[in-house]
């Protein structure tokens, strides 16, 4: 039966039988495939953790789940928890998409994660820190000189600077998916500027506003604290001598996509949320210009990528930096969050010799896999994907938000050509990937229950320690059948319980 029967047969069963809503309409007729389902083991048997929510639901009518979810709407319109969407003739600017449903992982499966995680961004610094001074991993070849020098991300200004504590990586957003045995694995690091934690935390406040009583009835552990959080970890990095800091969130301004986030962050920490235009370098340290005249910064969040972020340093053009930036960090005079050059470090290129990392740095295996990936600066690997383009997934390495990507089963001939193109003029540029049927959720469809595929960006944060926030943020593939979670192309989310035990 196609999906779209199926889902017509669903809404047809509900307005008939409406006390049967979800508890026993769902478990005949969720459609399941060979993806791991979060809330179903096999046709008509639930995952324990998620008995409760299908009854919870089950017992309410289709006029007040209708009610709660333009609650929902109302208070992120409220909030102004917009998204851009580029390349939409309807206008860009759109209200976050949202799903009612949470996505519910237990306390071990989460265990596994966050053990994953504190061990992948250690390793991570570690590498970072060895490259841009002794260079031990690239002597031994481990990783070849070849693809750290060449990534459009390697700053050579960096070669023998101090960083603060040697931590590169303060904040990091890695981006999991569950396989179809249901083990979670790393799609991507996101360790430049990662973005989307903002509406993890209203996701939050939104989900325990209409639905008190059935987020209470789990035990769920609490995300609330990630700000404070993020807070003392920037305070932790202050240059040597400034016990009290001044920290700053450095944002590119209000058109960037992601504003919503920095303004809200900058809010929720107490601190001044600043453009490039209201600081300034005075013999290599760093004011911010107030009412009351010039008041020194200690500490900058930055929301900038490091070619924009001063005009000196890296690209002239850019209006969005400050000049001089650069020569105060060289002069440890201004921490940066993250540090300039870890870009290198999430080239999807480099991503796939992350396991090795981990094994030289830290004698361990890996507790997180990675997702098999073929480089295309190895000519057996370059020719296998040109040959089998329509069942591989290509990515650029140094692009995001889905950007830059073929999709092979759902591309047409003529996009298959053009990247077989693009890789044998830039093989340096792309890597290949097998297509993961990732795991799905269930989602509100208009007025039934349908999987959507989802992935999970958790965050973390090192400072004085590594802390893991328990949860993060669940992107939804919005459209039936789409792989694609990025919010700047259409995708939405779902809050995330993490259960206790």
């Amino acid at each position: 039966m196609a999906p779209e029967q199926a889902a017509a047969i669903l809404k047809l069963l509900m307005a008939q039988h409406p006390s049967m809503q979800f508890a026993q309409i769902a478990r005949n007729n969720y459609l399941l495939d060979h993806a791991y389902d979060e809330m179903f083991a096999r046709p008509g048997e639930l995952h324990s953790h998620y008995e409760l929510l299908l009854d919870h639901f089950s017992s309410l009518s289709a006029d007040e789940l209708q009610r709660r979810k333009q609650a929902a709407d109302l208070s992120f319109l409220n909030q102004g928890i917009t998204f851009t969407v580029y390349g939409r003739q309807e206008g860009t600017e759109k209200i976050f998409p949202y799903d009612l449903l949470p996505r519910i992982i237990t306390a071990a499966e989460w265990s596994k994660v966050e053990h994953g995680l504190m061990q992948r961004i250690t390793a991570l610094n570690l590498f970072l820190k060895d490259i841009y001074n002794e260079g031990h991993i690239l002597r031994d070849g481990v990783v070849p000189r070849e693809i750290v020098f060449s990534c459009k991300q390697y700053r050579r200004q960096m070669i023998g600077l101090q960083v603060p504590r040697n931590i590169y990586i303060a904040i990091c957003g890695t981006d999991l998916i569950r396989l179809e045995n249901g083990e979670f694995v790393v799609l991507e690091d996101n360790l430049r500027v990662p973005s989307g934690v903002s509406y993890m935390l209203t996701n939050r406040r939104v989900m325990k506003r209409i639905f008190p009583q059935l987020f209470h009835s789990y035990n769920v552990r609490p995300i609330e604290q990630y700000t404070q959080l993020l807070l003392s970890t920037l305070r932790s990095l202050a240059p040597e001598g400034r016990p009290e800091p001044n920290i700053v969130l450095l944002s590119p301004g209000v058109f960037n996509s992601a504003y919503f986030e920095h303004a809200y962050l900058a809010r929720q920490m107490g601190i001044e949320l600043v453009e490039g235009r209201d600081l300034v370098v005075h013999d290599n340290i760093v004011y911010m210009r107030t009412t009351s005249g010039l008041r020194r910064v200690d500490v900058i969040y930055r929301r900038v990528d490091d070619d924009f972020i001063d005009p000196l340093a890296y690209r002239p053009d850019s209006i969005l930096g400050v000049a001089g930036l650069f020569n105060a960090y060289r002069a440890c005079n201004v921490t940066l969050a993250n540090a300039f050059g870890t870009g290198v470090a999430d080239d999807k290129a480099l991503y796939a010799y992350v396991p090795d990392i981990i094994r030289y740095y830290l004698t361990e295996e890996p507790v997180l896999k990675n997702v098999e990936t073929y480089l295309m600066t190895r000519p057996s690997e370059r020719q296998h994907t040109i040959a089998n383009l329509d069942k591989l997934v290509v990515k650029a390495v140094g692009e995001s938000g889905g950007y830059g990507m073929l999709i092979g089963p759902q591309s047409t001939a003529a996009e298959r050509g053009e990247f077989a193109r693009k890789i044998e003029a830039d093989p340096r540029n792309y890597i290949a990937q097998p297509t993961i049927s990732f795991s799905r959720a269930p989602c509100l469809v208009e007025d039934s229950l349908e999987p959507r595929h989802v992935d999970l960006r958790p965050y973390v944060l090192y400072g004085d320690k590594v802390t893991v926030v328990p949860g993060g943020l669940t992107r939804v593939a919005l459209t039936r059948g789409s792989l694609v979670v990025n919010s700047s192309q259409g995708g939405g989310s779902k809050d995330t319980w993490v259960l206790s035990h």
